[in-house]
């Protein structure tokens, strides 16, 4: 295999490759495209010629074995510096054709401007053979596809630029010398071009791999299901983009009688269209993969040939409606075409090993080959044929684009078996390309993948934290391998915050808790009890005794949220054994995460012990809540108290006055059956017995109304222990122990209060 370029090399390679991208895409606006049409119909040239000469562009993939017979004694590089030097050479003799034209030769300026463009194309067709493997070369590493989009987007940015410059020169009526200048430029700009890709890194041919015959290539290729369907894929899209594009010029000039600097104008945003799927590409390409985004383009090619089907023909004379509907086709054609073509590479790159990309690219160019030069020459000849027939440009053209709307149609039915190459399924991508949150996410991926600086990344994963993608699994796990601590805390910490983990982050996670206690390993513990990985609980059953007391207490939490209540009997004597707070604080969360009511006594026995930790007996107490199931109501209660002690009295009073109100205001009126009427004695009883309770610590009343509630509303277990616990001395100073036990209280009459409703 070739060596990979370093990073310093790959970049140096990747900056004059960004120069020659540009100097090669003002060359090719200028020297082939919609001014070669424009300048050809200018002279007067049919549809049957357009094709003619755009099938000249397809033609050129023919003479790629040409190409591959010369790297066996040249390098790739240059090669493809002389032929892309040498191609523009071959557009000098279009400079003289406006002096033929103007002599009176019209057919022989036609002729030389085919040869010219003839030789453009052959040329280029050998030199094509090294695009594949340097761009290839030059896109090494996880932003691959970003790479690929980028030279696309460039391309279309400069297209449109010279674009937008063609349409001023041209205007509505230009001279045809005009034209030779707009190609002089393109001549000069290509020789640049062809100068500074020949200085790219060499090319290393690798060794001990034998040639193969182009028949074999073609041979193994079609023996892989994948390939061969994407082959297809290939010649139907290169056919339908090519007779589209080409002929969208024929279409605004011949049916809407546009002038030469209008159609340019159009191109422009046409060019625009190009930028735009390029930047959208870029964007997604990397986060999405690139089958979801070729199903996408292939759809939007669907929406933008189908207004031409239904486009009417009393408009045809409306000056806005046409320029307002040109633009849009115009733009809408290049963007999803070209769109389509480019994501096509993208995925033929990813789909292709590195030691084949050669031969395969040849197969590759063959198929736009093919599709291309049929499309072209048919599609001139077709346009011709149905004007004779119908009579009419208009309908010649409806025709013809129901022709592609139809391949179009077989295209995205053929895609459902493409091989994903990793890429996200199609329904989830499009829910990427509709949520702001995702799109948001992945904004904040291509920063975090730029940033040098671990400040910039603590910032972006904090950001991320907040922005939860499962898209950014990837780039959190090259994250928690970082040298600084805060950056792995705080990549742990926000893969936590993502709905769902893959077997990379679990397995990453687990590697963590064993390899860095003492710094990030609670973390992770933490995270994977979240994500219930019960892969993990082997693991996390041997950490509970680490010497890490934070990860040891993590451990003992995870456990309890992965249900493993095989082990809850040994996280009891750990409560019981330790004397470190910490450990106790987790041990009595996993028990209330448990949530056994056995588990309540035990609880109870560590607020009897003298002064016990700080926080320690909230700790307990929300335990308690969370087996009975009310934590969340019991928590906002506790927290109103923590912000002002002495609201606790009044916080239980309101709580057992609200009970009992309701109780009698919901069956109060039902007195004159006696089972309602003790209920509501009992109501008042409870009011009574809270409010002796709370202000004088005096609970035999609660005490008597606990051992009278009904058996089907509470335990007998958790009836016996909170019966005695509200008469036992060791308890009358824990206030908190007490508001939780009146608001208990109050919610087992509220639920008292629903049955007896229904």
């Amino acid at each position: 295999m070739a060596a990979t370029l370093s990073p310093y090399k790959l970049g140096k390679a990747r900056d004059l490759y960004n120069i020659f991208n540009v100097l090669n895409a003002l060359s090719w606006q200028f020297l082939t495209g919609n001014i070669i049409t424009l300048f050809a119909l200018r002279m007067g040239a049919n549809s049957s010629y357009i094709g003619g000469i755009s099938a000249v562009l397809y033609f050129a993939f023919f003479l790629l074995p040409l190409g591959r017979m010369l790297t066996n004694r040249f390098s790739l590089v240059k090669i493809y510096s002389i032929a892309w030097g040498g191609r523009s050479i071959g557009m000098v003799p279009l400079l003289f054709v406006p002096l033929l034209y103007s002599a009176g030769h019209q057919d022989l300026a036609l002729l030389v401007t085919l040869l010219g463009v003839a030789a453009f194309h052959i040329t280029r067709g050998i030199g094509m053979i090294a695009n594949n493997p340097i761009l290839s070369r030059l896109s090494e590493g996880p932003d691959r596809g970003s790479y690929l989009t980028q030279i696309q987007v460039v391309q279309s940015a400069v297209a449109m630029f010279a674009g937008f410059v063609i349409a001023m020169l041209l205007g509505r009526d230009p001279p045809l010398f005009l034209y030779s200048i707009i190609i002089g430029v393109g001549i000069i700009s290509g020789i640049l071009s062809g100068f500074v890709v020949g200085k790219i890194p060499e090319h290393e041919k690798e060794e001990g791999v034998k040639s193969k015959k182009l028949f074999e290539v073609v041979r193994e290729a079609m023996a892989d299901s994948s390939i061969k369907r994407f082959i297809i894929i290939v010649i139907m899209v290169a056919l339908a983009s090519g007779v589209s594009r080409t002929f969208a010029v024929v279409y605004a000039r011949d049916v809407f009688s546009q002038s030469d600097g209008m159609i340019a104008l159009y191109a422009v945003f046409g060019g625009l269209g190009h930028l735009m799927v390029g930047l959208l590409i870029k964007f997604l390409v990397d986060r999405l993969g690139a089958k979801p985004l070729f199903i996408v383009c292939i759809l939007i090619n669907l929406v933008s040939m189908a207004p031409v089907l239904f486009f009417p023909a009393s408009a045809i004379d409306n000056f806005t409606t046409v320029t307002l509907f040109l633009t849009f086709l115009f733009f809408m054609l290049n963007f999803g075409w070209l769109g389509s073509e480019n994501i096509m590479q993208t995925y033929f790159m990813g789909m292709i090993p590195a030691e084949k990309m050669m031969d395969m690219g040849i197969l590759y160019y063959f198929s736009f080959g093919i599709a291309g030069v049929i499309g072209s020459l048919l599609g001139g000849v077709f346009l011709d044929a149905m004007v004779v027939i119908t009579g009419s440009s208009y309908t010649a053209f409806r025709i013809l684009f129901l022709i592609l709307v139809v391949i179009a149609s077989f295209i995205l039915f053929s895609m459902r078996k493409l091989v994903s190459l990793g890429a996200m399924p199609f329904k989830g991508a499009l829910e990427v390309m509709f949520s702001f949150r995702e799109l948001k996410a992945i904004s904040l991926l291509d920063k975090l993948d730029k940033t040098s600086y671990y400040d910039e990344e603590e910032a972006i994963l904090e950001a991320l934290y907040d922005t939860p993608s499962t898209l950014a699994i990837k780039g959190l796990l090259i994250r928690i391998r970082s040298p600084r601590l805060s950056v792995r805390m705080e990549s742990i910490r926000t893969i936590d915050a993502l709905k769902a983990l893959n077997t990379d982050a679990e397995r990453a996670l687990m590697d963590d808790i064993i390899n860095n206690p003492y710094t990030s390993a609670y973390r992770s513990a933490r995270a994977l009890g979240n994500h219930g990985v019960f892969e993990a609980a082997p693991l996390l059953r041997e950490l509970v005794s680490s010497n890490d007391y934070m990860l040891a207490g993590e451990a003992i939490i995870a456990l309890a949220k992965l249900k493993d209540t095989a082990f809850k009997p040994q996280i009891e004597s750990i409560i019981k054994a330790t004397q470190n707070p910490r450990l106790q604080m987790a041990g009595v969360e996993a028990l209330g995460i448990f949530g056994f009511n056995d588990s309540i006594p035990l609880l109870l026995d560590m607020l009897r012990v003298a002064k016990p930790p700080p926080y320690l007996s909230d700790e307990v107490v929300l335990a308690i809540a969370n087996i009975l199931g009310i934590q969340n109501k019991f928590y906002t209660l506790l927290v109103h108290c923590l912000e002002d002690e002495s609201l606790l009295q009044t916080l239980a009073l309101d709580e057992a006055e609200s009970a009992s109100e309701n109780a009698m205001s919901a069956l109060g009126r039902k007195r004159g059956k006696n089972k309602n009427a003790s209920f509501v004695d009992q109501a008042r009883v409870f009011n009574e017995a809270a409010v002796d309770y709370i202000n004088n610590s005096d609970g035999s009343k609660l005490c008597r109304w606990i051992l009278e509630l009904p058996e089907e509303l509470v335990d007998v277990s958790i009836q016996t222990v909170f019966s005695e616990l509200v008469l036992e001395e060791e308890f009358k100073n824990h206030r908190r122990l007490q508001l939780f036990m009146v608001h208990w209280a109050a919610h087992i009459l509220r639920l008292w209060t629903n049955k007896m409703k229904a």
